[in-house]
């Protein structure tokens, strides 16, 4: 089984927050840093060269495949940023109605600036994600 290419890294969170070029998504990356801080309570780890994570899980599934992965994270790309979050209830379909311009993957929200979503609905979105991970993987 290939062992999972994205690990926790000793890079600096906000040395790399420091180079993003695009001023407005390294203003919103820093916004999204302290939302993301203050929900978990964990200190930001950066996962691989470009992902922002918060505390850790381990996952195994029915496949075998198995590694660790941040509770919640974020990763400001060039296009967007991109949420890593759970969120398949259907209480996390009826927030992402109200969240404003986003698009989706299967476990990635994709916001291009802040500006254009509710923060109120993110942070709802986060909690959420939260609580989720934590019931489907067993975690206190």
């Amino acid at each position: 089984m290939a062992e999972n290419k994205t690990k926790p890294e000793k890079e600096n969170v906000v040395d790399f927050i420091n180079k993003i070029t695009d001023e407005e998504k390294r203003k919103d990356s820093f916004v999204i840093l302290e939302l993301m801080k203050k929900i978990t309570k964990e200190n930001p780890v950066m996962w691989g060269s470009s992902i922002i994570g918060f505390g850790n899980y381990h996952y195994k599934f029915a496949s075998g495949r198995e590694g660790d992965w941040p509770i919640v994270a974020f990763s400001p790309r060039k296009q967007s940023i991109s949420f890593y979050l759970t969120c398949f209830k259907i209480e996390s379909f009826e927030l992402l109605k109200k969240l404003g311009k986003h698009k989706i993957g299967v476990s990635c929200l994709y916001v291009n600036k802040l500006k254009d979503i509710d923060m109120k609905i993110l942070k709802q979105l986060i909690e959420f994600s939260i609580d989720q991970t934590k019931e489907i993987f067993n975690l206190k």
